[in-house]
């Protein structure tokens, strides 16, 4: 029986770091952590931004497998753990979209010569404004 739980636990964490692994293979394929350090003209911290990669996995990881409630700063921390991952949701969604050249697309089949960054705030605060609206209303309930 022990050896049968020794197994399965070793089948678990090998499967999850390998998906893990491949989550942060996209995620760096599709260029959101070289964009990012781009922008932000940061190329002399790279190991810092490694270094924090694989400790937000680890430590995604293991609150996800044990569930730890944080106690601590109530809505403050629960404000900025929902801002950083918009953030990080809305990198990542723009990195796909220059992947995938969807944006010139998009803006030559309306015919948009100019305006294409209030087209991607419109999007941004219409997303924005559906989230509100659904989380302040309890339809999240």
């Amino acid at each position: 029986m022990f050896l049968k739980e020794v197994f399965l636990v070793f089948i678990g964490l090998s499967a999850g770091g390998i998906i893990a692994a491949g989550v942060f293979a996209f995620l760096a394929i599709i260029g959101v952590f070289p964009r990012l350090i781009g922008k932000t003209q940061t190329k002399k911290h790279i190991l810092l931004y490694e270094s924090f990669i694989i400790l937000g996995g680890i430590l995604g990881n293991i609150s996800d497998i044990y569930e730890i409630p944080i106690g601590f700063g109530g809505n403050l921390a629960l404000g900025i753990y929902g801002l950083s991952a918009g953030i990080f949701v809305g990198t990542l969604v723009m990195s796909l979209a220059e992947t995938l050249k969807a944006l010139p697309v998009i803006s030559r089949r309306i015919h948009l010569a100019v305006g294409l960054q209030y087209l991607i705030l419109s999007i941004g605060l219409g997303k924005l404004i559906g989230s509100l609206i659904y989380f302040t209303s309890n339809l999240g309930q």
